[in-house]
């Protein structure tokens, strides 16, 4: 009677315990930096597991480009619709940490009037920004002490932080990429 007892007593231990989830080698999980948020707090991208993330790299000083890419990530989020944001997450990525202070990005936030629960701007250092943008697929480069080059890239990441989608170029087709948004926050 007591091993039957000590057997059930196991078999409800195991049943309760929550099974450790395998992270992919490729998935933006295994990126180990430590990132900067507008609000001066620390956070890695492991802290968005099992948030679909919508990323582009920006720069808050830029006038061409960028301001162009906030608009269509706004846009995406209109198109998608209201979502949880437990189950979400819009990123911009600095490529400009020196410039891009805590204060600088919220002001972005802000001024563009995205909404900080659903929104996050991050900066590191210069290394992690390469990192990040090699993952992403996003070239850079300094062209000015205030001026960058850069590829104009949104990306859609998985719940387990896979590559779901790319889109490319500024062109406010912005359907397909909500489209795929939608996809990876039913899955």
């Amino acid at each position: 009677m007591k091993r039957l007892l000590y057997l059930l007593f196991a078999f409800s231990i195991l049943s309760c315990s929550k099974k450790e989830e395998i992270i992919s080698p490729d998935s933006i999980y295994n990126v180990g930096s430590v990132w900067e948020k507008q609000d001066g707090s620390k956070i890695s991208f492991i802290d968005l597991k099992g948030k679909v993330i919508v990323t582009t790299m920006i720069f808050t000083s830029c006038k061409t480009a960028c301001p162009r890419l906030t608009a269509e990530m706004k846009k995406i989020a209109k198109e998608v619709g209201k979502v949880d944001p437990d189950n979400i997450e819009y990123l911009l990525i600095s490529i400009d940490p020196k410039t891009d202070t805590p204060e600088v990005m919220k002001a972005y936030l802000k001024t563009h009037q995205l909404d900080e629960k659903e929104w996050m701007f991050i900066r590191s250092n210069e290394n992690d920004t390469r990192e990040i943008a090699n993952i992403i697929a996003v070239k850079y480069k300094e062209i000015s002490p205030i001026e960058f080059s850069h590829s104009n890239i949104i990306s859609v990441y998985s719940k387990k932080g896979t590559l779901a989608y790319q889109k490319e170029g500024l062109d406010n087709n912005i359907q397909r990429t909500a489209k795929e948004i939608k996809k990876q926050l039913e899955l």
